[in-house]
């Protein structure tokens, strides 16, 4: 995958976070069973910038916290046009299939558990979403960060060109 980078700084942006999933994993040992949690967050500001991350601990709490600032630490500018995505694209990760496309406005956010917590905190409202194959949650988030990521708008396309605006449209 040959993407420009799309990195984004944490100043100056006001993100919420979401989370995905919390999982309690348990470890035994010689003395019993010693449990921890791993939690997946989503952390965006529902304009076009997102990202993700996993934190591990053993509390809930501070599981959660090590996600969000897992997240900040990857965000990602993904391009939105009128409240849908640009075009149709579909990604893998591991088991997980996802297909994401544009939807006209007033359709809202056709998309279930971890994909619906990405779409919504990029600031998507329109979007007719499918997840296929797998539902692990640390995957299908992956695979919907790889759908997102290889979305181009049109200017992107004309610079990555060398070519006008009008020329793209024309063909």
């Amino acid at each position: 995958m040959a993407t420009l980078s799309k990195k984004v700084k944490t100043s100056d942006l006001d993100l919420k976070d979401r989370l995905v999933a919390i999982n309690r994993v348990t470890k035994v040992t010689k003395g019993g069973r010693t449990f921890s949690f791993s939690a997946i967050v989503i952390v965006g500001n529902e304009d076009g910038i997102v990202g993700w991350g996993l934190g591990k601990a053993s509390e809930v709490t501070t599981a959660i916290a090590k996600g969000v600032e897992a997240a900040k630490k990857n965000l990602v500018k993904i391009p939105v046009l009128h409240g849908t995505i640009p075009h149709e694209q579909s990604a893998r990760f591991g088991g997980a299939h996802v297909l994401l496309k544009p939807a006209s406005s007033g359709t809202g956010v056709k998309a279930g558990g971890a994909m619906r917590a990405v779409l919504e905190s990029v600031g998507i409202h329109d979007i007719l979403a499918k997840s296929k194959g797998s539902s692990n949650p640390h995957n299908l988030v992956k695979a919907t960060m790889e759908a997102l990521l290889e979305l181009r708008d049109a200017h992107a396309v004309a610079q990555h060109r060398g070519i006008s605006l009008e020329k793209v449209f024309k063909g």
